[in-house]
């Protein structure tokens, strides 16, 4: 009596398991967090890393276990050049594809995929990068790829993932790919 009790309950759990990933979801929500710069040593350049900060919003599609993430955050990069601190600030837009593992609310996420970050700066606004997001107008931009493993605890996620950089950012005494490590903390509105 006790085994088919005990197999019962494993076959109903993992059913339910199974039901949790399979019907299509959709999840939207804020995020904050910071982030480690660190820039590409080229030269005589001496570089020291220095956190910044993000902070914006997520939508999360999934079904059979795979997710689709889009975000949109405003971030800020700060590094040391030569003993000059420098500061990029940019709205980045990173588009996730991952899979999730886990039900009852509790469960884990990898993802990887392509982020473009939209430079704030003299020349272009908060205003005129949400233009070029909405416009899909990518030239002269900023590129990287996201790797990166969350996990979720009801409505509440925490994410750390790594940024490669791959296109040169301009930082006044020259151009050099920035990378960073991002941690944030995620709340799920619905």
């Amino acid at each position: 009596m006790k085994k088919t009790l005990l197999i019962l309950t494993v076959v109903v759990a993992t059913a339910f398991s199974s039901k949790a990933q399979v019907i299509p979801s959709f999840a939207f929500g804020i995020k904050g967090g910071m982030n480690l710069t660190s820039i590409s040593k080229t030269g005589t350049f001496a570089t020291d890393n220095r956190a910044g900060y993000l902070g914006g919003i997520w939508a999360r599609f999934g079904a059979l276990g795979f997710n689709f993430q889009p975000e949109a955050y405003v971030t800020g990069k700060n590094v040391t050049v030569d003993g000059v601190k420098q500061k990029f600030t940019s709205v980045d837009v990173p588009l996730l594809f991952g899979g999730k593992i886990g039900a009852f609310g509790l469960g884990a996420r990898f993802y990887t995929g392509p982020l473009v970050s939209f430079a704030i700066n003299k020349d272009q606004n908060y205003g005129a990068a949400a233009g070029n997001i909405a416009r899909l107008n990518y030239k002269n931009q900023n590129y990287a790829w996201n790797v990166g493993a969350g996990v979720d605890i009801r409505s509440l996620s925490v994410d750390l993932r790594y940024e490669a950089g791959l296109s040169k950012q301009d930082y006044g005494m020259g151009s050099t790919k920035i990378n960073l490590f991002n941690l944030s903390l995620a709340y799920k509105l619905f």
